[in-house]
């Protein structure tokens, strides 16, 4: 009879109590975000990046103008808000990163392995942009910028000056397709010496300047990130507002120059033929996808250092709709300089406008040595993207350390800083061939393989196994205790339908679409697009090789104990703080003393709280339907 009556002890121990030995670790000894801002900065820093700068409005003046502005907000509704609420949502209720979530389906860890993988190989080439926005960055420390005139050793008998062009006869459009602005040879012969090399199976020498550069940007990373979430939580700060003030700098002088008008029209005038076509919706798609950084996992690991009631559904809204703006914001900024730049050179705006590394070191560089004050402006520009950069690499990297040191809470945990070392140190050796005369071409490489189709399928699995093997019902009710209500038919549907059939069309077409890789007229040889090709295929093999390790643990068959108990959550799957266990949750931590926290809460403090009352609810809701 004693052993059918539950028996409520009358203390609970809880993760502040000195005495009483858990056998869990506590969030505390992870470290927390300390600031109530810091969340939500490091969050905005991880999505506003270099790609709001170089990509978007390249991408929308090739697909519409103004009109991918409508597909841009659909896909944003459709796969960019729900997919980055799932990510918060299972870093915050978890506090685990991005290998230890997966205690929510151990079968399914693999799809953490992929992400660990995708996000250290894309580290390694992102640190290498952060090292030449760092060397343009010293190189206009100076009175004027090395990129101004041609004459220099490194300059060709192709090489053509604006300056030349503005001092003659401008009465009629000049040709400039067989000739090179200096600041294109600056970038191609001096920073990069690309000369040296044949292509990529020839790298040539080690470009010692770009070497020093990339060892000054690992040890900023470093620095940045060596308490954690607590020291990098406060650079952000600076690093994700900094770069507001200098693109509204650029914008207003940007708008103020003569021809301004004529890349703003450029920019957004909207082509809504354009919008028949499905390219521009799948270009839509990917830009929501890549410039959110779903997928990535530094959604996920940022959300884990946040309190359990943090409310993350405000921050999706905010962060997602704040890079947005921020994107159209850096359009106006460039294509106004462009349209400047255009009649300076008595040309159509399209033949300047570039995407990527050709607008950040060749375009944009040309346009600064045409203003006054050329060296503060391109002083500015570079900054800016610094500080981009920066913020992204950080969440790079936490994921990265984080991700082990949930794995290895005893062992690596109490020397967090000194394993952060050790994969800042092996990153920056692993990236040393980007610094060799031929390393663009290993860049060009890691930038479309890396985070292409394979990180579509971990996001795709990711959605599939949350809300079909975990439940929909589950998962909401997950919710519903973190913050107070369940979510809406909008995110179910998205969730359930919309997102995951929106991103296997975007997966098909980008597989039935391959193009391989080029930089500018040099096209690579096979055995590098094969390389390429399993960089992508690696991280998806990480997921059927998770799903064998995940069965051969369990004991039993095949199928009825080892494919079934392997999927089913872990036992110690929920929140990390015992008080914030209800339900299904009560007594699951090892060393767990009481199988009602809640009750045992409410007489240790006293009242009850609207979160309390949630839990109340979401615990009779249990017992009904097991009824």
């Amino acid at each position: 009879r004693s052993l059918t009556q539950p028996v409520t002890p009358e203390l609970l121990v809880s993760p502040s109590s000195q005495d009483g030995d858990l056998g869990s670790e506590c969030p505390e000894d992870r470290g927390n975000w300390t600031g109530r801002l810091d969340f939500l900065l490091s969050c905005i820093g991880y999505c506003v990046g270099l790609g709001n700068v170089w990509r978007f409005p390249y991408r929308a003046y090739t697909n519409g103008g103004g009109a991918f502005l409508v597909p841009y907000f659909i896909m944003l509704a459709i796969c960019g808000i729900p997919i980055f609420f799932m990510e918060l949502s299972l870093g915050q209720f978890s506090s685990l990163g991005p290998l230890a979530v997966w205690k929510i389906s151990p079968l399914f860890k693999g799809i953490g392995m992929g992400t660990i993988l995708i996000v250290s190989l894309v580290a390694i080439y992102y640190n290498m942009i952060i090292a030449y926005v760092l060397f343009y960055l010293f190189a206009s420390l100076t009175s004027n910028l090395p990129w101004q005139h041609c004459g220099n050793w490194w300059n060709t008998d192709l090489c053509l000056d604006h300056h030349v062009i503005k001092a003659g006869n401008t009465t009629f459009p000049i040709n400039i397709t067989n000739t090179v602005s200096p600041s294109e040879e600056y970038w191609s012969r001096y920073v990069l010496h690309i000369q040296g090399s044949s292509g990529i199976g020839d790298p040539g020498r080690i470009r010692w300047n770009l070497c020093l550069c990339l060892l000054l940007s690992w040890t900023i990373v470093y620095l940045c990130i060596l308490k954690g979430v607590k020291s990098s939580g406060k650079v952000v700060y600076f690093t994700a507002t900094f770069p507001y003030l200098i693109l509204v700098m650029l914008l207003i002088r940007g708008v103020t120059l003569e021809g301004a008008w004529k890349g703003i029209c450029f920019y957004l005038t909207p082509q809504f033929d354009h919008l028949l076509s499905s390219k521009v919706w799948i270009e839509a798609a990917l830009q929501i996808f890549y410039s959110l950084g779903v997928g990535f996992g530094g959604l996920l690991t940022f959300a884990s250092y946040n309190t359990f009631h943090q409310n993350i559904y405000r921050d999706t809204f905010i962060v997602t709709l704040g890079n947005a703006v921020t994107s159209i914001l850096a359009g106006f900024a460039i294509f106004s300089v462009l349209g400047y730049m255009s009649q300076e050179l008595g040309v159509p705006v399209n033949q300047v406008a570039k995407a990527g590394p050709g607008l950040a070191f060749v375009v944009y560089p040309q346009a600064m040595t045409m203003l006054p004050l050329s060296p503060f402006w391109s002083f500015l520009f570079f900054f800016m993207l610094l500080t981009l950069g920066l913020d992204s690499q950080f969440a790079f990297m936490e994921t990265i350390v984080t991700a082990v040191t949930d794995e290895f809470p005893y062992y690596l945990r109490p020397k967090k800083a000194s394993f952060s070392a050790v994969i800042c140190i092996t990153l920056f050796l692993m990236g040393l061939i980007l610094t060799t005369e031929g390393g663009m071409y290993w860049l060009v490489l890691l930038d479309d393989y890396s985070a292409g189709f394979g990180l579509m399928v971990v996001v795709i699995t990711t959605c599939l196994v949350v809300t079909r093997v975990y439940g929909m019902k589950r998962f909401c009710r997950d919710i519903h205790m973190m913050l107070g209500f369940k979510p809406g038919p909008y995110f179910r549907a998205c969730w359930m339908f919309l997102s995951p059939t929106t991103m296997m069309a975007l997966l098909v077409y980008n597989i039935a679409k391959y193009q391989p890789s080029v930089y500018g007229s040099y096209c690579f040889p096979t055995w590098a697009e094969v390389l390429g090709i399993l960089m992508g295929v690696l991280s998806c093999l990480m997921i059927p090789v998770g799903m064998v390790v995940a069965v051969l643990r369990e004991e039993g068959t095949l199928w009825e104990v080892g494919v079934q108990q392997a999927s089913r959550p872990a036992m110690d799957w929920g929140p990390s703080l015992e008080e914030n266990r209800t339900g299904m949750y009560v007594a699951s931590l090892a060393g767990s003393q009481s199988p009602k926290p809640l009750m045992v809460h409410m007489r240790k403090y006293g009242g009850i709280t609207s979160y309390e009352n949630t839990a109340i609810e979401v615990d009779r809701e249990m017992e009904e339907e097991e009824e």
